[in-house]
């Protein structure tokens, strides 16, 4: 059993160890609720986007087809696709990176014609380090998403699909359930999906004209779509990388809580021996003393 200096040191060490988790904890819990304040607040934006684009294509049904093309005609085997990867800049943050760089090995890795486009020192390092090629130029940080960052990203990826560098373009994320959930999924951007026609009566738009013309019109809404999903999947990673971080740092307080009180148990023990063993060498100095007297 390890003396009492040990024990204290450990003690010592552990409770160090702590303040760090604690306030990593409550950091991220602070992160969290900001994160989610942000994104409740631009939600109707991207909302009224949505509904707005429904609403142009009930009026004319061909507008956008460049952005609804699935090239049919290439083959499976030959189609380009590209990933962007939604990562966290650091660790500590449980299973959430991990999670989600396995879908993007399993998905985006499967061709050599694929790119990858990461978010995120975590994801970078370790493609980096597994040789596996992503864009040099493609260096955006995971902290404090913005929409202002989204837009770039989109419009990248929305010029490289109309220029047929790329066939198809997926994002991979992190999704937010609840508090306790949080999912990796892959959701594609490119090529759009038609959205399901709205009720005739209800479309206010029938009485709008459109300048220059509906298709220019549409051709700008759509980046802002684009954009607005690639916000939304950039606030849910950041919200679901620090409630992650704050599951991660919780537990290893509790866990640093669990070690102190089984170190304070030692402790005491090696104490309590320690002082029987003084007494027991005082006692036996004395009667060693007492026969010599004799």
């Amino acid at each position: 059993m390890a003396n009492s200096r040990e024990i204290q040191a450990r003690m010592k060490s552990i409770k160090d160890t702590m303040k760090i988790t604690n306030a990593m904890c409550m950091i991220s819990s602070s992160k969290l609720q900001k994160a989610r304040k942000d994104l409740k607040n631009t939600e109707p934006y991207f909302y009224a986007i949505q509904d707005a684009l429904a609403k142009i294509l009930d009026l004319s049904p061909e507008t956008g087809n460049e952005f609804f093309n699935e090239r049919e005609s290439i083959p499976k085997k030959e189609r380009k696709q590209g990933y962007i990867v939604v990562t966290a800049d650091k660790g500590m943050a449980g299973a959430y990176n991990h999670n989600v760089i396995k879908i993007a090995e399993n998905e985006a890795l499967s061709d050599n014609k694929n790119m990858l486009f990461v978010v995120g020192q975590v994801g970078r390092r370790y493609f980096e380090k597994k040789n596996i090629p992503v864009d040099i130029n493609f260096k955006y940080t995971a902290q404090n998403p913005n929409v202002n960052r989204a837009r770039i990203i989109s419009e990248k990826m929305v010029d490289l699909f109309k220029n047929g560098e790329l066939d198809e373009v997926y994002i991979v994320y992190t999704r937010m359930v609840n508090s306790v959930t949080f999912n990796a999924e892959i959701k594609q951007l490119l090529p759009l999906k038609k959205v399901k026609s709205i009720n005739r009566a209800e479309n206010n738009y029938q009485s709008c004209y459109f300048e220059p013309n509906v298709d220019q019109v549409f051709d700008y809404i759509i980046p802002n779509y684009i954009a607005g999903f690639v916000y939304g999947a950039l606030v849910e990673s950041y919200c679901s990388e620090h409630n992650a971080r704050m599951m991660a740092m919780q537990t290893a307080t509790d866990a640093a809580k669990d070690m102190l009180k089984q170190l304070g148990i030692e402790f005491n023990r090696a104490r309590q021996a320690a002082i029987t063993q003084e007494i027991t060498e005082v006692i036996a100095g004395a009667k060693a003393q007492k026969n010599k007297m004799r």
